[in-house]
């Protein structure tokens, strides 16, 4: 294998596992809500509040953290970040009260903080450019692989053992992770060839915030994981409550759509690399999934079908990712250089973490008020929202 594939290879293993990592500690708290709610006599909108303290936490995080990862390096914040995720395993482990859940989704959310400005400085500095669409396709499929696994091993590891003792399977996992990075840090850190030349190089945030690039990036990252959110953390109570599914069948639909987002973008990364047209795929896959929730929102959808469904929406996601990655890099480098991947990245993916941060919160009261399917409704229109922001960010990069 010539050396320059195998170092890509290396570095995109390494950035994915680390990426598989901070979206398992998405979902370790949510498997654990009807614990939480039996335990402590909470509501949806209470759980769904950790999520919340969890998300804005991150979000705000992450804008600092771009400026952290051009400045010390990527590889020290990345693993500044794990090693706090990995803390805030064992403090759900010892909480004391339910306030301590709250402490810990706030670690948590400052451990996850720093993974989008520094994984994806890492690799449109470190992989060849030729690669860079399947890198793209492997961050998000690791993404989704350690959202697909987190709800198994929190869920099993609390039936079998305890709410708390799910708590420390996590903190074991983010050590794990946390020693690869440092085993490998050679490959991490080493110099890269120069991309592209930048164009200019604003270095405070205020020239940032004053770009429209950042402003379309950041609403579609925005309404593309507000209804996704709605998914992540509500869909077995939605499938429950409309279609009567039983706990395992609604979880297993869950399941199904990350699933089939990961072979979404697994498939993604083949068509991430062309010149143009990104938004275009970004916009029909968008679409079709906008279509399928309206259709699980009106309850037509046979019992039996529910599952299968749910895979095809998160395919429909899941295919867009590499070249929604894609066009913000084309668009950063555009107005910006490669000089600022950490920065903008850090930015515009905070729109991301804000949306995950309402979604729990806004999404929790459509359902404690009985309007259940107007939750599905919503992952509609949020997505076809997304579709107009792609739109914005493709004409950034040209």
């Amino acid at each position: 294998m010539p050396k320059v594939v195998q170092q890509d290879a290396t570095v995109i293993s390494l950035v994915g596992f680390a990426h598989g990592t901070s979206h398992f500690f998405h979902l370790m708290l949510p498997p654990l809500f009807p614990w939480f709610i039996q335990e402590y006599s909470a509501s949806y909108t209470a759980v769904g509040g950790l999520m919340t303290v969890f998300f804005v936490t991150s979000g705000t995080g992450q804008a600092i953290a771009g400026f952290l990862v051009d400045r010390w390096g990527s590889h020290r914040v990345l693993c500044l970040g794990v090693g706090l995720l990995s803390c805030s395993g064992i403090l759900v482990a010892m909480t004391p009260a339910f306030w301590g859940l709250y402490l810990a989704a706030f670690v948590a959310g400052l451990g996850n903080s720093v993974f989008h400005p520094a994984d994806f400085s890492l690799l449109n500095h470190r992989v060849s450019h030729a690669r860079l669409g399947h890198a793209f396709s492997v961050h998000g499929l690791s993404g989704n692989l350690g959202w697909t696994l987190a709800p198994l091993a929190m869920t099993a590891g609390a039936t079998a053992f305890g709410w708390r003792m799910a708590g420390l399977v996590a903190a074991t996992i983010g050590a794990i992770s946390l020693a690869t990075l440092w085993w490998k840090r050679e490959v991490l850190v080493q110099q890269a060839p120069d991309l592209e030349t930048p164009r200019q190089k604003p270095t405070r945030i205020v020239d940032l915030v004053r770009l429209r690039l950042t402003w379309v990036s950041f609403t579609f990252f925005f309404f593309y994981t507000l209804g996704f959110g709605a998914l992540q953390n509500f869909a077995p109570s939605l499938l429950r409550d409309l279609y009567g599914l039983s706990l395992a069948l609604a979880t297993s639909a869950l399941t199904a759509f990350l699933i089939g987002g990961a072979a979404g973008l697994a498939t993604g990364g083949f068509f991430a690399g062309a010149e143009k047209g990104q938004e275009k795929l970004v916009g029909l896959s968008f679409l079709a999934s906008a279509a399928i929730a309206l259709l699980l929102a009106a309850v037509i959808v046979p019992r039996s079908a529910v599952i299968g469904i749910m895979a095809l929406m998160g395919f429909g996601v899941g295919i867009a990712g590499p070249s929604r990655d894609m066009l913000v890099r084309k668009s950063t480098v555009s107005r910006l250089g490669t000089g600022a991947f950490g920065r903008i990245y850090g930015l515009v993916y905070s729109g991301a973490d804000v949306g995950l941060a309402i979604s729990p919160l806004l999404f929790g009261m459509v359902i404690d008020a009985g309007k259940t399917h107007f939750v599905f409704v919503g992952v509609a229109i949020s997505l076809v929202l997304a579709i107009i922001a792609a739109q914005g960010i493709a004409y950034e990069a040209r």
